[in-house]
Protein backbone atom coordinates (compact mmCIF):
# COMPACT_ATOMS: atom_id res chain seq x y z
CA UNK A 1 0.00 0.00 0.00
CA UNK A 2 0.91 3.06 -1.05
CA UNK A 3 1.07 5.70 2.12
CA UNK A 4 0.56 9.40 1.31
CA UNK A 5 2.15 12.38 2.85
CA UNK A 6 1.00 14.12 5.19
CA UNK A 7 0.02 17.95 5.13
CA UNK A 8 -0.02 19.76 8.32
CA UNK A 9 -3.29 21.86 8.92
CA UNK A 10 -3.31 24.42 12.25
CA UNK A 11 -6.74 25.20 12.72
CA UNK A 12 -9.27 27.26 15.81
CA UNK A 13 -10.30 30.33 16.81
CA UNK A 14 -8.60 33.84 16.63
CA UNK A 15 -6.22 34.71 19.15
CA UNK A 16 -5.14 30.90 19.75
CA UNK A 17 -1.92 30.81 18.36
CA UNK A 18 -1.75 29.16 15.66
CA UNK A 19 0.14 31.32 13.49
CA UNK A 20 3.00 31.69 15.86
CA UNK A 21 3.12 27.74 15.57
CA UNK A 22 2.81 27.44 12.05
CA UNK A 23 5.80 29.80 11.83
CA UNK A 24 7.77 27.43 14.35
CA UNK A 25 6.84 24.40 12.52
CA UNK A 26 7.50 26.02 9.26
CA UNK A 27 11.17 27.61 10.27
CA UNK A 28 12.30 24.15 11.89
CA UNK A 29 11.32 21.74 8.54
CA UNK A 30 12.29 24.64 5.87
CA UNK A 31 8.85 24.54 5.05
CA UNK A 32 6.23 27.17 3.15
CA UNK A 33 2.38 28.30 4.86
CA UNK A 34 -0.96 28.52 2.98
CA UNK A 35 -2.92 31.00 4.84
CA UNK A 36 -6.61 30.07 5.75
CA UNK A 37 -8.01 33.57 6.20
CA UNK A 38 -10.45 34.80 3.92
CA UNK A 39 -9.64 38.76 4.82
CA UNK A 40 -5.55 38.43 4.46
CA UNK A 41 -5.79 37.58 1.32
CA UNK A 42 -6.69 41.33 0.93
CA UNK A 43 -4.15 43.99 0.20
CA UNK A 44 -4.11 47.32 2.99
CA UNK A 45 -6.08 44.63 5.21
CA UNK A 46 -2.76 44.46 7.48
CA UNK A 47 -3.47 45.32 11.46
CA UNK A 48 -7.06 43.65 11.49
CA UNK A 49 -7.14 40.48 10.10
CA UNK A 50 -3.19 40.17 12.19
CA UNK A 51 -1.53 39.21 8.82
CA UNK A 52 2.39 38.02 8.87
CA UNK A 53 4.34 40.99 9.01
CA UNK A 54 6.70 41.81 5.95
CA UNK A 55 9.54 40.07 7.82
CA UNK A 56 7.80 36.90 8.50
CA UNK A 57 6.86 36.46 4.82
CA UNK A 58 10.91 36.78 4.38
CA UNK A 59 11.72 34.44 7.03
CA UNK A 60 9.20 32.23 5.37
CA UNK A 61 6.92 32.34 2.05
CA UNK A 62 3.37 32.44 2.69
CA UNK A 63 0.67 31.66 0.33
CA UNK A 64 -2.70 33.65 0.09
CA UNK A 65 -1.88 37.04 1.57
CA UNK A 66 -2.01 39.73 -0.36
CA UNK A 67 -3.31 38.80 -3.76
CA UNK A 68 -6.25 40.71 -4.19
CA UNK A 69 -7.57 44.44 -3.60
CA UNK A 70 -10.64 45.01 -0.95
CA UNK A 71 -13.09 45.87 -3.76
CA UNK A 72 -12.30 42.12 -5.58
CA UNK A 73 -14.26 38.97 -4.92
CA UNK A 74 -12.78 35.77 -3.52
CA UNK A 75 -14.94 32.87 -2.55
CA UNK A 76 -14.06 29.74 -0.71
CA UNK A 77 -14.95 27.72 -3.39
CA UNK A 78 -11.99 29.55 -5.79
CA UNK A 79 -9.82 29.00 -2.70
CA UNK A 80 -10.33 25.48 -2.48
CA UNK A 81 -9.19 25.14 -6.05
CA UNK A 82 -6.56 27.09 -5.98
CA UNK A 83 -5.01 25.88 -2.17
CA UNK A 84 -5.22 22.23 -3.83
CA UNK A 85 -3.68 22.57 -6.91
CA UNK A 86 -0.89 24.61 -4.81
CA UNK A 87 -0.46 21.14 -2.80
CA UNK A 88 -0.80 18.68 -5.27
CA UNK A 89 1.95 20.47 -7.11
CA UNK A 90 4.13 20.83 -4.17
CA UNK A 91 3.79 17.44 -2.87
CA UNK A 92 5.77 15.63 -5.57
CA UNK A 93 8.32 18.47 -5.48
CA UNK A 94 8.63 17.48 -1.87
CA UNK A 95 8.16 21.53 -0.54
CA UNK A 96 6.55 21.29 2.70
CA UNK A 97 3.15 23.14 3.15
CA UNK A 98 1.83 24.08 6.22
CA UNK A 99 -2.29 25.24 6.30
CA UNK A 100 -2.29 28.04 8.72
CA UNK A 101 -6.14 29.59 9.70
CA UNK A 102 -9.47 30.10 11.36
CA UNK A 103 -11.34 30.69 8.12
CA UNK A 104 -13.11 27.37 8.68
CA UNK A 105 -15.07 27.18 5.26
CA UNK A 106 -11.76 28.04 3.62
CA UNK A 107 -10.26 25.11 5.28
CA UNK A 108 -13.29 22.86 4.49
CA UNK A 109 -12.45 23.78 0.92
CA UNK A 110 -9.51 22.46 0.84
CA UNK A 111 -9.66 19.56 3.22
CA UNK A 112 -13.44 17.92 1.41
CA UNK A 113 -13.83 20.04 -1.39
CA UNK A 114 -16.32 22.91 -1.78
CA UNK A 115 -18.97 23.52 -4.88
CA UNK A 116 -18.35 27.30 -6.59
CA UNK A 117 -19.36 26.48 -9.88
CA UNK A 118 -20.52 29.39 -12.59
CA UNK A 119 -24.01 28.59 -11.94
CA UNK A 120 -25.26 32.29 -11.70
CA UNK A 121 -28.82 33.85 -12.38
CA UNK A 122 -28.71 37.91 -11.81
CA UNK A 123 -32.37 38.00 -12.08
CA UNK A 124 -32.71 35.40 -9.38
CA UNK A 125 -30.23 36.83 -7.20
CA UNK A 126 -31.48 40.33 -7.63
CA UNK A 127 -35.31 38.67 -6.77
CA UNK A 128 -33.67 37.19 -3.47
CA UNK A 129 -31.88 39.90 -2.23
CA UNK A 130 -34.94 41.87 -2.67
CA UNK A 131 -37.13 39.55 -0.69
CA UNK A 132 -34.38 40.13 1.95
CA UNK A 133 -34.75 43.52 2.43
CA UNK A 134 -38.59 43.29 2.53
CA UNK A 135 -38.81 40.18 4.50
CA UNK A 136 -35.29 39.90 6.47
CA UNK A 137 -32.85 37.19 6.83
CA UNK A 138 -34.51 34.42 8.85
CA UNK A 139 -37.44 33.83 5.88
CA UNK A 140 -34.40 33.34 3.42
CA UNK A 141 -32.76 31.07 6.35
CA UNK A 142 -35.40 29.30 7.26
CA UNK A 143 -36.30 28.47 3.27
CA UNK A 144 -32.72 27.36 3.15
CA UNK A 145 -33.35 24.76 5.66
CA UNK A 146 -36.59 23.55 4.48
CA UNK A 147 -34.87 22.94 1.27
CA UNK A 148 -30.76 21.89 1.94
CA UNK A 149 -30.82 21.21 5.93
CA UNK A 150 -27.89 19.72 5.16
CA UNK A 151 -26.32 23.44 3.76
CA UNK A 152 -28.16 25.44 6.35
CA UNK A 153 -26.75 23.53 9.51
CA UNK A 154 -23.04 24.84 7.90
CA UNK A 155 -24.24 28.23 7.86
CA UNK A 156 -25.23 31.23 10.22
CA UNK A 157 -28.60 32.59 9.23
CA UNK A 158 -26.74 36.70 9.29
CA UNK A 159 -24.29 35.75 6.53
CA UNK A 160 -26.99 36.56 4.05
CA UNK A 161 -24.48 36.51 0.91
CA UNK A 162 -24.04 32.41 1.35
CA UNK A 163 -27.89 31.86 2.24
CA UNK A 164 -28.81 33.63 -1.21
CA UNK A 165 -26.19 31.42 -2.99
CA UNK A 166 -27.31 28.28 -1.72
CA UNK A 167 -30.76 29.61 -2.68
CA UNK A 168 -29.61 30.57 -6.15
CA UNK A 169 -27.83 27.44 -6.52
CA UNK A 170 -30.96 24.99 -5.44
CA UNK A 171 -33.38 27.05 -8.31
CA UNK A 172 -30.90 27.45 -10.92
CA UNK A 173 -30.05 23.72 -11.02
CA UNK A 174 -32.74 21.93 -9.49
CA UNK A 175 -30.33 20.29 -6.67
CA UNK A 176 -29.19 21.00 -3.02
CA UNK A 177 -25.61 22.71 -2.56
CA UNK A 178 -25.03 20.46 -0.25
CA UNK A 179 -25.24 17.89 -3.24
CA UNK A 180 -23.19 19.85 -5.09
CA UNK A 181 -20.42 20.32 -2.53
CA UNK A 182 -20.54 15.94 -2.42
CA UNK A 183 -19.52 16.06 -6.26
CA UNK A 184 -16.25 18.53 -6.13
CA UNK A 185 -14.80 16.11 -2.69
CA UNK A 186 -12.61 13.91 -4.42
CA UNK A 187 -9.57 12.10 -2.76
CA UNK A 188 -6.57 14.17 -2.44
CA UNK A 189 -2.92 13.11 -3.50
CA UNK A 190 -2.14 13.37 0.56
CA UNK A 191 -3.70 13.30 4.19
CA UNK A 192 -4.29 15.92 5.89
CA UNK A 193 -4.23 16.51 9.51
CA UNK A 194 -5.59 18.65 11.68
CA UNK A 195 -4.63 20.57 14.86
CA UNK A 196 -6.30 22.88 17.16
CA UNK A 197 -4.83 24.71 20.35
CA UNK A 198 -7.45 24.12 22.92
CA UNK A 199 -7.22 27.17 25.40
CA UNK A 200 -9.54 27.77 28.44
CA UNK A 201 -12.56 29.68 27.34
CA UNK A 202 -11.66 33.01 29.84
CA UNK A 203 -8.11 32.92 28.95
CA UNK A 204 -8.78 33.09 24.54
CA UNK A 205 -11.06 35.73 25.54
CA UNK A 206 -8.22 37.65 27.60
CA UNK A 207 -5.95 36.82 24.54
CA UNK A 208 -8.38 38.58 22.55
CA UNK A 209 -8.93 41.34 24.34
CA UNK A 210 -5.38 41.99 24.66
CA UNK A 211 -4.72 41.62 20.77
CA UNK A 212 -6.83 44.13 20.15
CA UNK A 213 -5.50 46.70 22.59
CA UNK A 214 -2.03 45.57 20.61
CA UNK A 215 -3.86 46.40 17.23
CA UNK A 216 -5.41 49.72 18.36
CA UNK A 217 -2.00 50.84 20.06
CA UNK A 218 -0.63 50.12 16.47
CA UNK A 219 -2.53 51.66 14.41
CA UNK A 220 -5.95 49.67 13.34
CA UNK A 221 -7.51 53.83 13.05
CA UNK A 222 -5.11 55.22 10.73
CA UNK A 223 -5.39 51.63 8.63
CA UNK A 224 -9.18 51.94 7.92
CA UNK A 225 -8.85 55.80 7.44
CA UNK A 226 -6.11 54.83 4.81
CA UNK A 227 -8.29 52.64 3.52
CA UNK A 228 -11.39 55.41 3.58
CA UNK A 229 -8.84 57.97 2.08
CA UNK A 230 -8.05 55.33 -1.12
CA UNK A 231 -11.81 55.33 -2.02
CA UNK A 232 -12.91 51.75 -0.29
CA UNK A 233 -16.50 51.62 0.35
CA UNK A 234 -17.57 50.52 3.95
CA UNK A 235 -19.97 48.36 2.29
CA UNK A 236 -17.68 46.09 0.38
CA UNK A 237 -17.53 42.60 1.72
CA UNK A 238 -13.92 42.51 2.38
CA UNK A 239 -14.52 45.83 4.91
CA UNK A 240 -17.15 43.99 6.64
CA UNK A 241 -15.14 42.55 9.28
CA UNK A 242 -14.78 42.87 12.59
CA UNK A 243 -12.73 46.12 13.63
CA UNK A 244 -13.20 47.50 10.40
CA UNK A 245 -16.82 47.72 10.64
CA UNK A 246 -16.68 49.41 14.28
CA UNK A 247 -13.76 51.97 13.44
CA UNK A 248 -15.74 52.77 9.72
CA UNK A 249 -18.40 53.60 12.44
CA UNK A 250 -16.26 55.60 14.71
CA UNK A 251 -14.37 57.29 12.10
CA UNK A 252 -17.75 58.57 10.27
CA UNK A 253 -18.71 59.99 13.64
CA UNK A 254 -21.66 57.15 14.92
CA UNK A 255 -19.76 55.83 17.55
CA UNK A 256 -17.68 56.95 20.14
CA UNK A 257 -14.07 56.09 21.20
CA UNK A 258 -14.68 53.92 23.71
CA UNK A 259 -17.37 52.79 22.15
CA UNK A 260 -15.76 51.62 19.34
CA UNK A 261 -13.15 49.42 21.58
CA UNK A 262 -15.81 47.88 23.18
CA UNK A 263 -17.88 46.81 20.02
CA UNK A 264 -14.41 45.11 18.80
CA UNK A 265 -13.74 43.21 21.73
CA UNK A 266 -17.54 41.54 21.77
CA UNK A 267 -17.71 41.28 18.16
CA UNK A 268 -14.19 39.42 18.35
CA UNK A 269 -15.46 37.02 21.28
CA UNK A 270 -18.61 36.06 19.40
CA UNK A 271 -16.38 35.53 16.72
CA UNK A 272 -14.08 33.31 18.33
CA UNK A 273 -17.13 31.18 19.62
CA UNK A 274 -18.75 30.68 16.57
CA UNK A 275 -14.93 29.79 14.99
CA UNK A 276 -15.06 27.27 18.28
CA UNK A 277 -18.87 25.96 17.24
CA UNK A 278 -17.31 25.53 13.93
CA UNK A 279 -13.90 23.65 14.41
CA UNK A 280 -15.47 21.44 17.35
CA UNK A 281 -18.13 19.86 15.39
CA UNK A 282 -15.32 18.18 13.10
CA UNK A 283 -14.09 15.49 15.13
CA UNK A 284 -10.77 14.70 12.91
CA UNK A 285 -9.44 17.49 15.05
CA UNK A 286 -6.65 16.90 17.61
CA UNK A 287 -6.99 19.66 20.10
CA UNK A 288 -4.19 20.29 22.11
CA UNK A 289 -4.22 21.60 25.77
CA UNK A 290 -2.03 25.14 26.11
CA UNK A 291 -1.96 27.26 29.23
CA UNK A 292 0.97 29.61 27.95
CA UNK A 293 2.91 30.85 24.91
CA UNK A 294 5.87 28.96 26.20
CA UNK A 295 3.94 25.58 25.68
CA UNK A 296 4.06 26.13 21.78
CA UNK A 297 7.53 25.40 21.55
CA UNK A 298 6.76 21.77 23.29
CA UNK A 299 3.96 22.09 21.65
CA UNK A 300 5.65 21.77 18.10
CA UNK A 301 8.16 19.30 18.96
CA UNK A 302 5.12 16.77 19.64
CA UNK A 303 3.38 17.76 16.13
CA UNK A 304 6.97 17.25 14.64
CA UNK A 305 7.96 13.90 16.39
CA UNK A 306 4.63 12.59 15.12
CA UNK A 307 5.29 13.26 11.85
CA UNK A 308 9.15 11.97 12.05
CA UNK A 309 7.30 8.46 13.25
Amino acid sequence: MTVRPVILALVGPTASGKSALAMRIAEQIGGEIISADSRQVFRYLDIGTAKPSAADRQRIPHHFVDILDPSQEYSAGQFGIDARALLSKAVPERRRLIVAGGSGLYVKAIIDGLFDGPVRDPAIRHRLQEELHTRGPQTLFGRLQSLDPAAAATMDATKTRRVIRALEVIEVTGRPLSAQHADQSSALPFEIEQWALAWDRRELYRRIEERVDAMLKTGLVDEVRRLQQMGYDPALNALNTVGYKEAFQYLSGRISSEEMVSLIKQQTRRFAKRQLTWFRADRRIHWEPIGHDDDLARIAEKILRRYAE
